[in-house]
């Protein structure tokens, strides 16, 4: 429709032209001595209108060919930033179905445009180090350095990378460097986390944990499981120094205390600190926070000069869980300990009727064996013994999950 409109004013504007100029009378006349030129008005109006376009094409043209390098300049600009994201378009689809070799080497058909060249060496960079060329990954990251656009981005891959290889001390400084420049959201953080745990910085794992915590971003079990390594490691590092694990352990909070594997290692490095009350108590608040068979069978190891305190608390929970086997036996643990042999031997038959683990089994026979010996029945003794093995555990080991330490 607009070309019609426009051809119809164009012929319009040619009529009105035309139908002036035949009543045009007028002359132009040109003087330059001894010449003189007449010309009429309609002729000297279209060679003005003549010369103007002739003029304004000499004009563009002599533009045009100034402008043609920086044109030139342009185009060769254009077509490197479309090669530019192609390659690196095809350099991130290669990483994502998992080619990385071909991913690495359509990230250096990345490099001849400065605006993809920093982000395809990253993918090059990770690309590297997911099939172990960590040589050629470090080259990559240093391509990448010098951009402060990609800053941040450079220092979570290099982190991440050597988080994944646990090259912790590097790690750990990327980290730093990451969170020196506010870069302080959910992933540099778990970064932090693995870096720390994998450098054995315990007491920064926990500060971390903390604040994943307060913003609901990890997973409760894995949370707790890290915990749990953490505080293992932190009170084993203690257990030589009596002072430095009471301090420590006063500084935990009251919900880990009462988890049941912190509670366990807590114990564990009490007793080994002979501070066997402080463990008793360790055990009784966890048990009073939860109810567990493990932390039941670790109190039995809690040593005191009397062990009358503990079995009082014994009988009292046995009037709360009555028939629980793994409390009978420590009870009959207990009264051993006191030299209460009718006692003990009572507790431990109770406890072999109110259960069918093998492994308790064989503790409870191998607890009646040496109260036999204790009392000169040496034939009740060795047949105790020999029930204890029908279990088909290894009886030097059946303690062994009691006396573990590590994390």
């Amino acid at each position: 429709m607009r070309p019609f409109l426009f051809f119809i004013i164009l012929a319009l504007i040619a009529v009105a032209a035309a139908i002036g100029a035949r009543f045009d009378a007028g002359n132009v006349v040109f003087f330059y001595p001894p010449y003189r030129v007449d010309v009429s008005l309609n002729l000297f109006a279209i060679l003005v209108i003549v010369a103007f376009f002739l003029t304004y094409l000499v004009v563009r043209l002599a533009r045009k060919t100034l402008e043609m390098p920086k044109r030139v300049a342009e185009y060769r600009e254009r077509v490197a930033e479309k090669r530019g994201h192609r390659a690196l378009r095809q350099a991130l689809q290669a990483y994502f179905e998992g080619r990385f070799g071909q991913a690495e080497r359509q990230a250096h058909g990345a490099q001849d445009w400065p605006e993809t060249a920093a982000l395809a060496s990253l993918v090059a960079a990770r690309a590297a180090h997911r099939m172990t060329e960590f040589g050629r990954r470090d080259e990559w990251l240093r391509r990448a350095d010098g951009h402060d656009s990609m800053r941040a981005a450079r220092l979570m891959t290099e982190a991440e990378c050597l988080v994944d290889a646990r090259d912790s001390a590097r790690a750990l400084d990327a980290v730093k460097r990451l969170q020196a420049g506010a870069a302080r959201h959910i992933q540099a953080l778990r970064l932090s986390l693995r870096a720390n745990q994998f450098a054995g910085e315990w007491d920064e794992v926990l500060r971390i944990l903390r604040i994943l915590d307060k913003r609901d971003a990890m997973h409760p079990v894995a949370a707790r499981e890290i915990r749990v390594l953490a505080y293992r490691a932190l009170l084993l590092a203690r257990q030589s120094d009596r002072y430095a694990l009471i301090a420590f352990w006063q500084d935990v909070p009251v919900a880990d205390r009462r988890i049941v594997e912190v509670a366990l290692a807590a114990a564990r490095a009490f007793n080994a600190a002979e501070l066997g009350y402080q463990a008793r108590l360790v055990i009784e608040d966890a048990l009073a926070a939860q109810w567990d068979s493990r932390l039941v069978e670790a109190y039995a190891a809690c040593v005191e000069e009397r062990a009358t305190a503990q079995i009082d608390r014994a009988q009292r929970w046995l009037a709360t869980h009555p028939g629980d086997a793994h409390l009978e036996y420590v009870l009959g643990v207990l009264c051993a300990r006191e030299k209460l042999w009718g006692k003990a031997r009572q507790f431990f038959d109770s406890a072999l009727a109110d259960t069918t683990e093998p492994r308790l089994i064989a503790m409870i026979h191998l607890g009646t064996a040496r109260i036999c010996e204790a009392i000169g029945e040496t034939e009740s003794a060795m047949n105790a013994y020999r029930l204890a093995a029908l279990t088909g555990l290894d009886v030097s080991k059946v303690f062994a999950p009691e006396t573990k330490s590590e994390p």
